[in-house]
Protein backbone atom coordinates (compact mmCIF):
# COMPACT_ATOMS: atom_id res chain seq x y z
CA UNK A 1 0.00 0.00 0.00
CA UNK A 2 1.21 3.07 -1.05
CA UNK A 3 2.33 5.79 1.69
CA UNK A 4 0.74 8.96 2.04
CA UNK A 5 2.98 11.51 1.88
CA UNK A 6 2.34 15.04 3.25
CA UNK A 7 1.10 16.94 0.44
CA UNK A 8 -1.43 14.06 -0.04
CA UNK A 9 -2.97 14.47 3.55
CA UNK A 10 -3.43 17.99 2.96
CA UNK A 11 -5.17 17.61 -0.48
CA UNK A 12 -7.53 15.01 1.56
CA UNK A 13 -7.79 16.83 4.23
CA UNK A 14 -8.95 20.19 2.36
CA UNK A 15 -11.33 18.22 0.47
CA UNK A 16 -13.03 16.53 3.68
CA UNK A 17 -13.57 20.17 4.67
CA UNK A 18 -14.92 21.81 1.68
CA UNK A 19 -17.25 18.84 1.99
CA UNK A 20 -18.29 19.55 5.13
CA UNK A 21 -18.58 23.59 4.48
CA UNK A 22 -20.80 22.85 1.10
CA UNK A 23 -23.00 20.01 3.14
CA UNK A 24 -23.48 22.70 5.95
CA UNK A 25 -24.64 25.26 3.48
CA UNK A 26 -27.35 23.46 2.04
CA UNK A 27 -30.03 25.56 0.97
CA UNK A 28 -32.73 23.03 2.33
CA UNK A 29 -30.84 23.38 5.82
CA UNK A 30 -30.16 26.81 5.44
CA UNK A 31 -33.95 27.78 4.62
CA UNK A 32 -34.83 25.30 7.79
CA UNK A 33 -33.06 26.90 10.00
CA UNK A 34 -34.47 30.48 8.80
CA UNK A 35 -37.88 29.14 9.04
CA UNK A 36 -37.80 27.88 12.54
CA UNK A 37 -35.99 30.77 13.66
CA UNK A 38 -38.77 32.92 12.11
CA UNK A 39 -41.92 30.55 13.50
CA UNK A 40 -40.35 30.54 16.43
CA UNK A 41 -41.37 26.33 16.53
CA UNK A 42 -40.52 23.29 14.27
CA UNK A 43 -44.46 22.60 13.83
CA UNK A 44 -45.45 26.03 12.29
CA UNK A 45 -41.81 26.12 10.64
CA UNK A 46 -42.98 22.70 9.22
CA UNK A 47 -46.51 23.47 8.01
CA UNK A 48 -44.85 26.39 6.31
CA UNK A 49 -42.49 24.74 4.77
CA UNK A 50 -45.04 21.44 3.60
CA UNK A 51 -42.56 19.37 5.61
CA UNK A 52 -42.85 17.36 9.07
CA UNK A 53 -41.37 18.38 12.66
CA UNK A 54 -39.16 15.42 12.68
CA UNK A 55 -37.82 16.33 8.98
CA UNK A 56 -37.92 19.99 10.23
CA UNK A 57 -35.95 18.90 13.65
CA UNK A 58 -33.38 16.27 11.76
CA UNK A 59 -32.43 19.16 9.56
CA UNK A 60 -31.48 21.66 12.31
CA UNK A 61 -29.91 18.93 13.98
CA UNK A 62 -28.09 17.79 10.79
CA UNK A 63 -26.79 21.83 10.44
CA UNK A 64 -25.96 21.92 14.11
CA UNK A 65 -23.83 18.80 14.00
CA UNK A 66 -22.02 19.89 10.63
CA UNK A 67 -21.55 23.44 11.88
CA UNK A 68 -20.49 21.83 15.41
CA UNK A 69 -22.28 24.93 17.34
CA UNK A 70 -25.50 25.13 18.47
CA UNK A 71 -27.46 27.60 16.48
CA UNK A 72 -30.88 27.65 18.75
CA UNK A 73 -31.69 27.03 22.12
CA UNK A 74 -35.18 24.88 22.86
CA UNK A 75 -37.24 25.08 26.08
CA UNK A 76 -40.54 23.28 26.41
CA UNK A 77 -41.97 26.66 25.74
CA UNK A 78 -40.26 28.34 23.54
CA UNK A 79 -37.45 28.61 20.98
CA UNK A 80 -34.45 31.44 21.01
CA UNK A 81 -31.25 31.90 18.97
CA UNK A 82 -27.66 31.34 20.24
CA UNK A 83 -25.57 34.14 20.18
CA UNK A 84 -23.98 31.60 17.67
CA UNK A 85 -27.36 31.35 15.66
CA UNK A 86 -27.93 35.01 16.25
CA UNK A 87 -24.60 35.26 13.55
CA UNK A 88 -25.02 32.09 11.31
CA UNK A 89 -28.73 33.82 10.39
CA UNK A 90 -27.25 36.76 9.24
CA UNK A 91 -24.84 34.53 6.82
CA UNK A 92 -28.01 32.00 6.01
CA UNK A 93 -30.16 34.41 4.93
CA UNK A 94 -27.45 36.48 2.81
CA UNK A 95 -26.69 33.16 1.30
CA UNK A 96 -30.35 32.27 0.59
CA UNK A 97 -30.66 35.11 -0.85
CA UNK A 98 -27.47 35.91 -3.02
CA UNK A 99 -28.68 31.82 -4.49
CA UNK A 100 -32.55 32.96 -5.01
CA UNK A 101 -31.23 36.32 -7.02
CA UNK A 102 -28.79 34.30 -9.10
CA UNK A 103 -31.59 31.52 -10.13
CA UNK A 104 -33.91 34.39 -10.78
CA UNK A 105 -31.78 36.48 -12.63
CA UNK A 106 -30.62 33.60 -15.24
CA UNK A 107 -33.98 32.13 -15.07
CA UNK A 108 -36.34 35.01 -15.68
CA UNK A 109 -37.23 36.48 -18.58
CA UNK A 110 -35.93 40.19 -19.23
CA UNK A 111 -38.14 42.64 -18.19
CA UNK A 112 -38.86 46.28 -18.93
CA UNK A 113 -41.12 49.22 -17.87
CA UNK A 114 -41.75 51.33 -15.32
CA UNK A 115 -43.77 49.95 -12.21
CA UNK A 116 -45.91 52.44 -9.37
CA UNK A 117 -45.62 51.17 -6.64
CA UNK A 118 -47.66 52.38 -3.04
CA UNK A 119 -46.70 51.37 0.23
CA UNK A 120 -47.84 52.12 3.98
CA UNK A 121 -45.43 54.04 5.78
CA UNK A 122 -45.10 50.74 8.25
CA UNK A 123 -43.99 48.32 5.24
CA UNK A 124 -41.97 51.25 4.41
CA UNK A 125 -39.90 51.36 7.01
CA UNK A 126 -38.60 48.09 7.43
CA UNK A 127 -38.33 44.96 4.85
CA UNK A 128 -39.69 46.47 1.74
CA UNK A 129 -36.55 48.48 1.00
CA UNK A 130 -34.36 45.28 0.65
CA UNK A 131 -37.12 43.24 -1.55
CA UNK A 132 -37.44 46.33 -3.90
CA UNK A 133 -33.01 46.04 -3.92
CA UNK A 134 -33.50 42.50 -4.78
CA UNK A 135 -36.34 43.13 -7.51
CA UNK A 136 -33.82 45.71 -9.09
CA UNK A 137 -30.68 43.28 -9.13
CA UNK A 138 -33.13 40.59 -11.07
CA UNK A 139 -34.84 42.84 -13.37
CA UNK A 140 -32.29 46.24 -13.85
CA UNK A 141 -33.99 47.61 -16.59
CA UNK A 142 -37.25 48.15 -14.92
CA UNK A 143 -38.10 51.49 -13.26
CA UNK A 144 -39.37 51.42 -10.18
CA UNK A 145 -41.34 54.42 -8.40
CA UNK A 146 -42.43 54.29 -4.89
CA UNK A 147 -44.79 56.55 -2.88
CA UNK A 148 -45.41 56.24 0.82
CA UNK A 149 -48.52 57.21 2.42
CA UNK A 150 -51.63 56.21 4.27
CA UNK A 151 -53.18 52.50 3.11
CA UNK A 152 -56.73 54.85 2.24
CA UNK A 153 -54.99 57.17 0.38
CA UNK A 154 -52.81 54.93 -1.84
CA UNK A 155 -55.95 52.47 -2.70
CA UNK A 156 -57.88 55.15 -3.74
CA UNK A 157 -54.92 56.26 -6.13
CA UNK A 158 -54.53 52.76 -7.48
CA UNK A 159 -58.26 52.85 -8.42
CA UNK A 160 -57.52 56.56 -9.54
CA UNK A 161 -55.18 54.76 -12.45
CA UNK A 162 -51.69 56.24 -10.50
CA UNK A 163 -50.31 53.57 -9.37
CA UNK A 164 -49.93 50.04 -10.11
CA UNK A 165 -49.67 48.28 -6.89
CA UNK A 166 -50.05 48.59 -3.25
CA UNK A 167 -49.13 47.40 -0.19
CA UNK A 168 -51.33 48.09 2.68
CA UNK A 169 -53.87 46.91 5.16
CA UNK A 170 -57.69 46.13 5.84
CA UNK A 171 -59.74 44.99 8.13
CA UNK A 172 -60.39 41.35 7.98
CA UNK A 173 -63.87 41.04 6.80
CA UNK A 174 -62.42 42.74 4.03
CA UNK A 175 -62.42 40.85 0.63
CA UNK A 176 -60.34 43.07 -1.59
CA UNK A 177 -56.87 42.50 -2.19
CA UNK A 178 -53.96 39.24 -1.82
CA UNK A 179 -53.17 38.30 1.23
CA UNK A 180 -49.78 38.92 2.81
CA UNK A 181 -50.27 38.34 6.55
CA UNK A 182 -52.25 38.51 9.38
CA UNK A 183 -51.00 40.32 12.62
CA UNK A 184 -51.58 40.71 15.95
CA UNK A 185 -52.98 44.93 16.80
CA UNK A 186 -51.65 45.78 20.38
CA UNK A 187 -51.41 48.79 22.65
CA UNK A 188 -47.78 49.94 22.74
CA UNK A 189 -46.14 52.68 24.92
CA UNK A 190 -42.88 53.35 26.23
CA UNK A 191 -41.40 50.43 29.01
CA UNK A 192 -42.13 53.19 31.96
CA UNK A 193 -45.21 55.05 30.61
CA UNK A 194 -47.60 56.06 33.65
CA UNK A 195 -50.65 54.55 32.24
CA UNK A 196 -53.54 56.08 34.69
CA UNK A 197 -56.96 54.09 33.84
CA UNK A 198 -58.77 56.95 35.61
CA UNK A 199 -57.66 59.38 32.88
CA UNK A 200 -58.37 59.65 28.67
CA UNK A 201 -56.58 57.43 26.66
CA UNK A 202 -53.90 59.64 25.34
CA UNK A 203 -53.41 58.42 21.52
CA UNK A 204 -50.10 58.98 19.36
CA UNK A 205 -51.76 58.06 15.67
CA UNK A 206 -51.65 58.23 12.04
CA UNK A 207 -53.85 61.28 10.22
CA UNK A 208 -56.73 60.35 8.60
CA UNK A 209 -57.59 58.05 6.77
CA UNK A 210 -55.62 55.03 9.02
CA UNK A 211 -57.01 51.67 9.58
CA UNK A 212 -55.04 51.65 12.56
CA UNK A 213 -56.59 55.42 13.90
CA UNK A 214 -60.35 53.96 13.14
CA UNK A 215 -59.27 50.62 14.37
CA UNK A 216 -58.27 52.31 18.17
CA UNK A 217 -60.96 55.09 18.30
CA UNK A 218 -63.98 52.49 17.50
CA UNK A 219 -62.43 49.77 20.02
CA UNK A 220 -62.45 52.40 23.00
CA UNK A 221 -66.06 53.98 21.79
CA UNK A 222 -66.94 50.40 22.04
CA UNK A 223 -65.38 49.87 25.25
CA UNK A 224 -66.99 53.34 26.51
CA UNK A 225 -63.60 54.49 27.09
CA UNK A 226 -62.63 58.42 26.86
CA UNK A 227 -59.92 59.05 24.34
CA UNK A 228 -57.96 61.87 23.51
CA UNK A 229 -55.39 62.17 20.61
CA UNK A 230 -52.20 64.11 21.98
CA UNK A 231 -50.01 63.21 18.90
CA UNK A 232 -50.60 63.62 15.22
CA UNK A 233 -47.65 61.97 12.45
CA UNK A 234 -47.45 60.76 9.17
CA UNK A 235 -44.71 58.64 9.70
CA UNK A 236 -44.22 55.54 11.83
CA UNK A 237 -41.00 56.85 13.42
CA UNK A 238 -42.48 59.81 14.78
CA UNK A 239 -45.16 57.63 16.15
CA UNK A 240 -42.37 55.90 17.88
CA UNK A 241 -40.76 58.50 18.99
CA UNK A 242 -43.93 60.23 20.94
CA UNK A 243 -44.71 56.45 22.43
CA UNK A 244 -40.95 56.12 22.94
CA UNK A 245 -40.78 59.46 24.49
CA UNK A 246 -44.04 58.45 27.04
CA UNK A 247 -46.05 60.66 25.31
CA UNK A 248 -48.97 58.45 24.44
CA UNK A 249 -49.78 55.18 23.58
CA UNK A 250 -50.11 53.91 20.30
CA UNK A 251 -51.88 50.89 18.14
CA UNK A 252 -49.40 48.91 16.56
CA UNK A 253 -49.19 45.51 14.70
CA UNK A 254 -46.62 43.37 16.30
CA UNK A 255 -44.68 42.46 13.49
CA UNK A 256 -43.41 46.29 13.56
CA UNK A 257 -42.90 46.35 17.93
CA UNK A 258 -39.17 47.34 18.50
CA UNK A 259 -37.24 47.31 21.43
CA UNK A 260 -37.84 50.29 22.97
CA UNK A 261 -41.18 50.04 22.81
CA UNK A 262 -43.70 47.23 24.98
CA UNK A 263 -47.32 45.53 24.84
CA UNK A 264 -49.38 47.28 27.71
CA UNK A 265 -50.46 44.25 29.51
CA UNK A 266 -53.73 43.24 30.02
CA UNK A 267 -54.27 43.80 33.56
CA UNK A 268 -54.12 47.99 32.57
CA UNK A 269 -57.98 47.19 31.31
CA UNK A 270 -57.71 49.03 27.34
CA UNK A 271 -59.81 46.67 25.30
CA UNK A 272 -58.62 44.36 22.79
CA UNK A 273 -57.20 45.10 19.59
CA UNK A 274 -58.40 43.30 16.54
CA UNK A 275 -56.48 41.17 14.44
CA UNK A 276 -55.67 42.95 10.82
CA UNK A 277 -54.25 41.67 7.63
CA UNK A 278 -51.54 43.12 5.31
CA UNK A 279 -52.70 42.99 2.06
CA UNK A 280 -51.40 43.61 -1.76
CA UNK A 281 -54.11 45.47 -4.19
CA UNK A 282 -53.28 45.49 -7.80
CA UNK A 283 -54.41 47.77 -11.06
CA UNK A 284 -55.53 45.02 -13.34
CA UNK A 285 -55.80 47.29 -16.19
CA UNK A 286 -52.03 48.65 -16.06
CA UNK A 287 -51.11 45.66 -14.79
CA UNK A 288 -47.71 44.07 -17.08
CA UNK A 289 -44.91 41.65 -16.64
CA UNK A 290 -42.86 43.65 -14.66
CA UNK A 291 -45.80 44.56 -12.23
CA UNK A 292 -47.00 40.95 -12.15
CA UNK A 293 -44.08 39.94 -10.99
CA UNK A 294 -43.29 42.34 -8.40
CA UNK A 295 -46.21 41.93 -7.00
CA UNK A 296 -45.68 37.90 -6.78
CA UNK A 297 -42.04 39.00 -5.24
CA UNK A 298 -43.86 40.98 -2.36
CA UNK A 299 -46.43 38.09 -1.46
CA UNK A 300 -43.74 35.64 -1.56
CA UNK A 301 -41.26 37.66 0.77
CA UNK A 302 -43.07 36.82 4.43
CA UNK A 303 -42.92 37.81 7.04
CA UNK A 304 -42.95 41.68 5.76
CA UNK A 305 -41.46 43.50 9.11
CA UNK A 306 -39.33 42.90 11.65
CA UNK A 307 -38.24 39.85 13.71
CA UNK A 308 -36.74 40.68 17.14
CA UNK A 309 -34.99 38.47 19.18
CA UNK A 310 -34.52 39.40 22.88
Amino acid sequence: MKEMNYLDHIYEERQFIGAEVTEMFDPDLLRAFVMVAECKGFSRAAERMNSTQSTVSHQIKRLESQANRTFLHRTTRSISLTEDGEIFMDYARKFLRLADDAKQHFGAPKLVGHIRLGASDDFATYSLPEILGRFRRIHPDVRLTVEVGLSGNLHQKLEDGELDLVLGKRRIDDPEGELVSREKLTWVASPDYAYDAKNPVALAVYPKPCLYRSTAIEVLESADRAWSIVYTCPSLSGIRAAAIAGIAITPLAEKFITPDLTVMPPQDGLPRLPDIEFVLYRNPSSETPASRELGNLLLKAKPLGITPWH
